[in-house]
């Protein structure tokens, strides 16, 4: 997802702060990646709060929990629970250009949003991708079109997303019966 900071800087969101963790100042992240290093590789990152402008961090370490879909991180300066809690609800961002190198048949989630979403075998556009959910597989939402206020989840898997054409800008479905129905 790429946002704006000041104009002159854009973003990737990589992962959203939950709540904290014990005492001395670690965060719960929910990751909005697959590249787990986000979470564990120190280095500096940055965290945003709505519409503010986004400023620097300092990763010092991370681990995932085991069997969750949760990393647990410790910043720099952020040693009580209580400047832990004041973190709560902020993205942990990184740069646009910080994109690690894709195996075939990979793609960023930045590339995924925005491109339209037709039928196979005719080509009809139904929707437009806005998002792309971690929950256990791979869910894209998608709104459909002319219905702003519907959405649908599809399983991001070959089966059910059999091509993808990111310059194109379009990707093509082949939903199972009852997928799409309201």
């Amino acid at each position: 997802m790429v946002n704006e900071s000041d104009g002159t800087e854009a973003w990737l969101v990589v992962g959203k702060v939950v709540a904290a963790q014990g005492l001395e100042g670690e965060l719960r992240v929910v990751p909005r990646t697959d590249f787990p290093e986000r979470f564990t590789r120190p280095g500096q990152r940055w965290l945003r709060r709505a519409q503010e402008p986004a400023r620097a961090v300092q990763l010092l370490s991370g681990r995932q929990l085991p069997g969750r879909e949760l990393f647990v991180v410790r910043l720099e300066g952020v040693g009580t629970r209580e400047e832990a809690e004041a973190l709560v609800h902020q993205d942990l961002l990184v740069e646009a250009g910080d994109r690690p190198r894709l195996q075939e048949g990979e793609f960023h989630l930045l590339d995924l949003q925005g491109l339209q979403v037709r039928l196979a075998p005719q080509g009809e556009v139904i929707g437009t991708v806005v998002d792309l959910i971690h929950a256990g597989n791979d869910l894209l939402e998608v709104e459909l079109n002319g219905e702003p206020t519907r959405r649908a989840l599809i399983p991001f898997v070959e089966a059910i997303v059999p091509r993808v054409d990111i310059a194109g800008g379009w990707l093509e479905i082949t939903p199972p019966p009852g997928l799409l129905d309201p």
